[in-house]
């Protein structure tokens, strides 16, 4: 059986695009190295109907299907499992951008453009592709829908699923579904494109969207202000809103002790205050179509009136672009400034803005009550409600035994807190594989059920992504080294 599904690939895609022997860490192996599985074949197809044939010779063999874009996902969602029996169909080689229609300000690329490629390519036809987010030079847009990630101008732009008009996907048949019109009113039924979109290849694969373009903005200003502590965050955040309206497009929070890492780990980056680090730091940026003298003048008189009213101790303005840049390098390199401290659990949670003051009291304490000692790097969007909240041992301590100590009872903590919050333990990640009992914990039962209906009726014989998001006993675990 083998030989002969893998035949049958070859003469889809050439010999060249069937790789079943050497090297082939890329696509089996996560990019942090955590999780690693085998596969019968990883599939390069060049366009939708070689992964429309594709599907239908490994349905008919009975053989699961892996999609897999840049491979940067956090979760597990796009490595195969440890059976070997899994084909990986890596839509890399399908990275055109088909058609910009600058009339109806949209854009149609099929999926392995590369977020970076797609946004440049939109700012050379004078236009914004708002999507943003640390991997994005390496990250593809089908990924990008498939998991619908977020990023850093969430606030004013929307997840990726806001942004996207229509998809082509292939599903677990073989068929082709077509929906790249780009009508922005279409109400002829079911929305069927949503169903693909956060379902991270277990119903279909997106081979092709047609996504949504801006006017590219005039100007951008953007600040770096010192903050006493998340409730002042919360209440700065609403007053720019209120005085920004929709041109204030990223609210970010960090915490010091990341900055901290930052300032320790990665010192060509010069972190403001770092001399005497606040509680926390907001990086906020604005743009809008206005001059940029206007721009920068709206976020000064905003900055003034939170001075006075006490919401920052200090701020700085970016004077050039430049300066704009290394303040979001500071923050994105939070992350990396982390890794040199050693494995640490991480956590992706949305909340109600309100109420993420009061979690990060509770969930600190609950933490450092069951574990001592611990460190709690929390950063991220605070102006759609996503952080990233990560929890380091002690310090001194080895940081891969508090990891094979820990892991399950923080996280546990941390996932029980967000709930009563009624927050999401997934805010952009996904559920991946590595996240699928947490779903199965702490999701409505009803949702659960739909969901599984959903799967069920779509994908009846579970070859697309089996394990991933939906608990599915015929799928084997990825192997996770004890190294991590």
């Amino acid at each position: 059986m083998r030989a002969q599904l893998i035949d049958q690939l070859i003469a889809i895609s050439g010999e060249n695009n069937v790789l079943t022997q050497g090297d082939l860490s890329a696509y089996l192996q996560d990019w942090r190295k955590w999780w690693e599985g085998r596969a019968v074949a990883i599939v390069r197809p060049k366009t939708t109907q070689e992964v429309a044939l594709i599907v239908k010779a490994c349905a008919q063999e009975n053989v699961t299907i892996v999609p897999q874009g840049g491979n940067t996902g956090l979760v597990g969602g796009s490595i195969p499992d440890s059976s070997g029996t899994q084909v990986v169909i890596q839509l890399g080689r399908m990275n055109s951008v088909v058609r910009i229609d600058k009339a109806n300000m949209t854009v149609t690329v099929q999926a392995g453009c590369v977020l970076a490629s797609l946004q440049q390519q939109a700012r050379e036809a004078g236009f914004l592709f708002p999507l943003s987010l640390g991997a994005e030079g390496s990250c593809m847009i089908g990924g990008n829908l498939a998991t619908n990630a977020g990023g850093t101008q969430v606030l004013r732009y929307g997840n990726t699923r806001d942004l996207c008009l229509g998809l082509e996907v292939v599903t677990p048949s073989g068929e082709v579904l077509n929906t790249l019109s780009g009508l922005r009113k279409d109400n002829t039924g079911y929305n069927l494109r949503d169903l693909f979109i956060g379902s991270e290849g277990t119903l279909g694969i997106i081979t092709a969207a047609t996504l949504k373009l801006y006017p590219l903005p005039a100007a951008n200003a953007t600040s770096w202000a010192a903050v006493p502590d998340v409730d002042k965050a919360v209440e700065l955040l609403g007053l720019a809103q209120n005085r920004l309206g929709s041109s204030l497009t990223g609210f970010e929070l960090m915490c010091a002790s990341g900055l901290h890492m930052v300032t320790k780990h990665l010192q060509q980056l010069r972190v403001p205050f770092s001399d005497d680090l606040p509680p926390y730091s907001i990086l906020l940026e604005c743009s809008g179509s206005e001059s940029a003298d206007r721009t920068r003048s709206s976020l000064e008189s905003l900055l003034e009136e939170a001075l006075q009213r006490d919401l920052i101790s200090n701020v700085v303005v970016a004077e050039t672009f430049e300066q704009s840049k290394q303040l979001w390098s500071i923050r994105e390199h939070i992350p990396l400034a982390q890794v040199h401290e050693g494995p640490n659990v991480k956590h992706d949670i949305s909340l109600p803005i309100s109420s993420i003051p009061e979690f990060l009291a509770r969930s600190a304490s609950a933490l450092c009550a069951a574990i001592p000692g611990v460190r709690i790097v929390n950063f991220g969007h605070l102006g759609d409600g996503n952080l990233h909240y990560n929890v380091l041992g002690p310090e001194g301590e080895d940081a891969k035994r508090f990891l094979a100590d820990h892991e399950d009872q923080v996280t546990e903590i941390v996932y029980r807190t967000v709930a009563d919050f009624g927050g999401s333990f997934s805010a952009e990640h996904g559920v991946g594989a590595i996240k699928v009992h947490a779903l199965e914990t702490y999701k409505c039962p009803c949702a659960l059920d739909l969901m599984r209906s959903i799967k069920k009726a779509i994908d009846p014989h579970n070859l697309m992504n089996p394990g991933r998001v939906l608990a599915a006993t015929s799928a084997r675990p990825i192997q996770v080294p004890d190294s991590r």
